[in-house]
Order: C-alpha cells, then sequence, then structure tokens
C-alpha cells in the first residue's frame, strides 16, 4: 500500500478497535531477522510491515515484487496524528529518555491539539517492569501507541504484550522522538528523495557507523542471494 492507502487500513482498524501490530520496517531490521529466528517470527506474523527503508524499496523493485512507495514510519506516525487531530483520537508515547518523550509530547499536542495525548513514559526499563508499563498503558486506553527504543527491546516487547495492550495500533517508531524533540535534525527533503537518509542521521550521530555497516551487508546479500533472501529462516 502506499501512504494514503497505509493511512486508510489503520484508521478503520482504530475506528473499529481492532488491534494491529505495525512494524516499520528497514534493512537493519530484516537483517536481524535473518540471523535471529525469534526477530523472524517478530517480523513475519506483525499486522503490517511498511516499507520504511529506502534500501527495503530497493530491494523490493530488485526483488521483481516492488512496492508502490516508501512508507516512512516518521512520516506515518504524523499521518496518523494528522487523521486523529481531526477524529479525536489519543495517543501514548513510550521510549527514549524522559526528558526527550516529554519535549516530544509536549510539541506534538501543540501540533495535534485534537489528539489526546493520555501518557507518555520512558523507554528505560527493566523486563521485571513491563506488568507495571503495561498495566499503566491499559489503564490510558490509548487509540495508537508509538514505541520508540533499542531494536531488540522495540519489536519483540511489542510482541509479546500485544495481546494484553489491546491497542488498535501499536507501532515501533525507533528514533522519531528524537526528531520531533529537536535533539536530531531530519535529514533534508533532496537527502530523503535520494534515499540518503541514513547517512545525514549518521553525520549527527557518528557512534552508529558500527551499526550502519548491516547497510552493505544486506545489499550484497540481496544482490548474491536473489529471491532466495525472501525464504531465509522462515519460521514455522
Amino acid at each position: 500500500m502506499d501512504m494514503q492507502e497505509t493511512v486508510d487500513y489503520l484508521t478503520k482498524a482504530i475506528e473499529t478497535r481492532t488491534p494491529h501490530r505495525v512494524i516499520t520496517g528497514n534493512p537493519i531490521m530484516l537483517m536481524v531477522g535473518l540471523e535471529n529466528p525469534s526477530f523472524h517470527h517478530t517480523l513475519a506474523t506483525a499486522d503490517l510491515v511498511v516499507p520504511d527503508g529506502s534500501g527495503v524499496v530497493w530491494a523490493a523493485r530488485r526483488l521483481n515484487q516492488p512496492v508502490k512507495e516508501r512508507v516512512p514510519g516518521f512520516d506515518l506516525m504524523h499521518e496518523l496524528l494528522k487523521e486523529g487531530d481531526i477524529r479525536g483520537w489519543s495517543a501514548y508515547l513510550l521510549g527514549t529518555t524522559s526528558e526527550i518523550i516529554e519535549a516530544a509530547r509536549e510539541k506534538l499536542s501543540k501540533q495535534f491539539p485534537g489528539v489526546r495525548f493520555v501518557g507518555c513514559r520512558n523507554g528505560f526499563f527493566k523486563d521485571s517492569e513491563d506488568e507495571e508499563v503495561v498495566a499503566a498503558i491499559r489503564e490510558a486506553n490509548p487509540d495508537m501507541l508509538f514505541v520508540a527504543r533499542a531494536t531488540m527491546n522495540q519489536e519483540p516487547w511489542i510482541e509479546k504484550h500485544q495481546a494484553q495492550l489491546g491497542v488498535p495500533v501499536v507501532m515501533g517508531v525507533g528514533g522519531s522522538f528524537d526528531v520531533v524533540s529537536g535533539k536530531l535534525k531530519r535529514a533534508p527533503a533532496l537527502f530523503r528523495k535520494a534515499g540518503m537518509e541514513w547517512l545525514y542521521r549518521l553525520l549527527q550521530e557518528p557512534s552508529r557507523f558500527r551499526r550502519m555497516l548491516v547497510l552493505p551487508r544486506f545489499a550484497l546479500k540481496v544482490i548474491k542471494d536473489g529471491d532466495k533472501v525472501l525464504k531465509a529462516g522462515n519460521p514455522s
């Protein structure tokens, strides 16, 4: 689906209170999935996976399974909030540091005054605190839950607690709150159009260099394995 079709699809999910776990797929996630059966299962069993990364769009085209367009998680979150601004939806923000999540909440509240931001919490909590976190979200009863944690603490956590949460749309948004809060700047349109948003992010955070080495590995694997990439490590 393209962006508008995705928003329409998730709007229906919210209006009918039908739980959906949304993954914003990028090459780093896919590579983790190919190497980690548990994470592969997390990806494969999501209710919706959108092509967030330009590398995913390229790979899909190369494997003759092209997508309509890239659907960046950052933009999808904003499009859903825009819809929620009109419809009076509620949202809960979970993840990153307390300072950043509070700043993001304040800015989004001003940008989307029609959305009720019913709660927010930092993402630095232990497994032993999961029950408490889930209970707080259930009590807030949001229409949308946006989660920003490290890859292995984001998608698997959402999958594990999806049924208990009972939220119509739960979506991992990675570093989106860093940008919303103003801690980081989003890549200019020129970088985004060229599929080089990852480079702009790297220039702002050189410490991500090791993580970014996955990108050429992903490209080489797609070129080498072709459509076998789609069959690797399929979960039972």
